[in-house]
Order: C-alpha cells, then structure tokens, then sequence
C-alpha cells in the first residue's frame, strides 16, 4: 500500500501541483486548504507525512505543527515544513515547533522527492523531532562576535563578553565556538568536552535535541557553559552542514537567556545565515589602515544582507603595545561606523590567563581589561529587549 501524504497549503495552485508530483512518484495524496481542516485530516487519515505550509491565515503552519505534536494520536507523524520563507529564524521556529525537516518554495520536484523519501526512511526508524520550546517560551538574545580577517581576537572577544554578561546580567549565558577546525578554546581553557560538535554534528538533524546539546556543553569553573569547536583543520568541512547548525542554533536559542556565538572571520554561506539571527553583531578590527578598511567592508556587506546598521557595532582591539597604531580618533573616522568599546593592550594579562586556563577578565579582577569588558556588557544589556530580561 503506498505512503499516504497529507498537504495542508491554502494556495490551490501548491495543492495541485506538489499533489501532481507527489502523485506520479506513486504516493496517495490527501489535500487540505487550511490548518483546522488539515488537523481534522491528519486525526481522520493518519497519514505517513504531512507536508505544511507555514504562511496561511487563520492558524499558520507553526501552530498546526504544535497542535500535531501536542496529540498523541499524530505526534510522531513526520512534518515537511514546506514554505517560500528561507530566513534562518523561521526555520528555528519551525523545527522548535516539531518540523522534522524544511523545504523552501518554488522546488524542484527531485528536491522535493528526496526530502519527501528521507523523512520517511527515517520516521519507519521512529525518528522524529518532537517540540523543544513551547510558544510561550522566551527566545534567548543572540550575540554575534566576528572579525573581516583572522588574528584579531575575535574568540578572545567573545569569551571575556559572555563572562561579563553572565556576571552583570546573572541571566543564563551560553558561549558558542562556531569555528570548527579552528577551535582554541578547549586547549586554553582546559575544556572537558573538546569534540563537542563533531559528536552534535554526526548525528541526524532531528536527533539535534535540547537534552543531547546539553551533554556536550563544558561548564567551566567560572560557571559558563560553552560549546567548543574541534581544533583539527580537517574538521572545517564541518561548516557544509548548514542545516544541523541552524538545528543546534534553534535548540540553543531556548537553553539561556544570552548566547553569544564566536563566528569567526570572513562571511562564508554558514555565518551569513547565523548573522541573521543575532540581536546585534560585534566586529572587532585592530587599529591599523588595512585591518580598519577590511572592518569596514565586512560591516558594508552584512548592511548588503539587510542587516539593520543599528544591530552592527564595532570594537577596536589594542591586543599589543605600538607606535604604528592609529587613535582611536583616527579609526573612527577611516570605519564610518560607530566604536562600541575599545580595548587597550595587556598582554601580559592574556599570557598568564592562558597559563591558569581561565578567562582574562577572571585572571585579573581589577584590571583595567576587565572594566573595559564589564561596560560593553552593560552597553550589550541596555540593546537587549525589554522582554528578554528578568521580571
């Protein structure tokens, strides 16, 4: 008996064709034109698949994916979320509301065959996404740290920020390392858990849960959690998996109130869609001409991406003492964007941090660097909404 797959699209044209398609590679097809009817047809049919689009009036697909998961009558029925929105945060709402797999409009009937056979060779093996996140849940404010070039201390950057927002917020704060083949932070910090995401990204996408990303986060002693990327070069063809990120974003999206992810440097496929999806966006150049005009592209080109400038904010980092460095005056005026924070340079501070495996703002409370990455915490907190703090 063939696979009975329900489409639940209120265009009548998508119903028709997808249905056409679906229909010649031998599948039986059940149509409905909205969510309520679409829910009465999963209860009264109980098909293999649903195929669901998310823009509908009334109730909208993530809603029907949430009333679908809710029943157990239908909550382990493999959902397509099928929809001509492709940004990342509607994908992170529709897998936090138990889609199992996402297919952007128009597509190809051979893309959508494909997606179409996979869910169901994984859902015969009972694999399925159930809901993480209820949708009275509270998304987390997502930080982005990245740099136009390498060597300018983005993880350095990140990490001292995520501690300064855990301690002045005391909100939950996660650190992500979005840099495999190059990770630092499990050397430097002595992590217990180095190949955190090698183990998340061999798994399949809807095996990506809350419970598994939980396992694999280091608690250092300062009390952050971080997720640290793999230092073997080899493992930067991790980045191709663009889909099990987004799954790992979503999930961290709901586990803390604060993430800050590491992103790197550059802008390749992976951090354009992570971008997206950030509160705010913090570049940080050093003060010479090549770095700043580099700065200054990558700023102009996620402006390109549609990113509000108000998201984008850039900090000058002095990592070693020298005359050829420019004044911050003089940044300021070859970047064109403004300077959220400047650190000045302590190197000593950073070496001995690295020896004791800990933060530099830890290493040495009363620094100077440590006050410095205390005010852009409290800069960061007064960006945040008013409905991701505390009562």
């Amino acid at each position: 008996m063939p696979d009975k797959i329900l489409i639940i699209d209120d265009d009548l044209d998508t119903l028709r064709l997808v249905g056409l398609m679906l229909q010649k590679q031998g599948y039986q097809i059940v149509a409905a034109p909205n969510g309520s009817k679409g829910l009465e047809l999963a209860l009264a049919e109980i098909p293999s698949l649903i195929l669901l689009d998310v823009m509908m009036p009334g109730m909208d697909g993530y809603e029907v994916a949430r009333r679908l998961r809710a029943d157990t009558r239908t909550s382990d029925i493999p959902i397509l979320m099928f929809t001509a929105k492709s940004q990342l945060d509607d994908k992170v709402t529709g897998f936090e509301a138990g889609a199992d797999d996402y297919l952007s409009k128009p597509t190809h009937p051979t893309e959508l065959h494909a997606h179409v056979k996979a869910l169901l060779a994984r859902s015969g093996k009972n694999r399925v996404n159930p809901p993480t996140g209820p949708i009275t849940e509270q998304p987390a404010y997502l930080v982005g740290v990245l740099a136009a070039r390498g060597g300018l201390g983005v993880t350095s950057v990140a990490l001292n920020l995520a501690v300064a927002l855990q301690r002045v917020s005391k909100l939950d704060t996660i650190l992500a390392e979005i840099r495999p083949g190059q990770g630092t932070l499990a050397a430097d910090l002595n992590l217990t858990n180095p190949t955190a995401f090698n183990t998340l990204l061999a798994l399949p996408v809807m095996e990506i849960t809350r419970t598994k990303v939980r396992e694999q986060l280091s608690v250092h002693p300062c009390g952050l959690p971080i997720l640290a990327s793999p230092p073997q070069p080899r493992d930067g063809a991790l980045l191709a998996n663009t889909q099990h990120f987004e799954v790992l974003l979503s999930r961290l999206t709901f586990m803390a109130r604060i993430v800050v992810l590491d992103l790197g440097c550059g802008l390749p496929p992976l951090t354009q869609k992570l971008a997206a999806s950030c509160g705010e966006l913090l570049t940080v150049t050093e003060p010479l001409e090549n770095s700043i005009l580099h700065t200054r592209a990558l700023l102009d080109d996620l402006v390109g991406l549609g990113l509000d400038k108000s998201r984008l904010h850039a900090v000058v980092n002095y990592r070693v003492r020298s005359e050829s460095h420019l004044s911050v005056p003089q940044v300021q005026e070859k970047l064109k964007y403004t300077i959220d924070a400047t650190f000045t340079p302590n190197p000593e501070l950073f070496l001995q941090a690295i020896r004791q495996r800990a933060p530099a703002i830890i290493s040495q409370p009363e620094s100077m660097t440590q006050q410095q990455y205390t005010s852009l915490a409290n800069k960061v907190l007064n960006r945040m909404p008013q409905t991701a703090k505390p009562a």
